[in-house]
């Protein structure tokens, strides 16, 4: 399993850099077989993070790879339920 930090503040003007971080790894690592993004630091963000998420969802399949998000803060998991996703993300 690799593991994926989100950072404490993910909104819009931070996600085009976390997601080509994130991809750029992915992309390095192609032996890698799950990815598990850690929410646990994210306190501050909007609808981008869950845009930064299924971005790195989509290249982790593409690659043949699994992608989950654990320790989601609360307002991540209504927002991701609102936008009918949480199923995606979640293991």
């Amino acid at each position: 399993m690799n593991a994926l930090n989100l950072p404490p503040i993910l909104m819009q003007q931070q996600a085009n850099a976390c997601r080509d971080q994130w991809v750029q790894a992915m992309q390095a690592s192609p032996s890698a077989t799950d990815w598990v993004a850690n929410a646990a630091a994210l306190v501050q963000f909007d609808s981008s993070a869950i845009a930064v998420l299924l971005s790195c969802r989509r290249e982790a399949l593409a690659l043949g790879q699994t992608f989950q998000v654990q320790h989601m803060p609360p307002k991540l998991q209504e927002l991701a339920t609102l936008y009918g996703v949480m199923a995606l993300l979640s293991a």
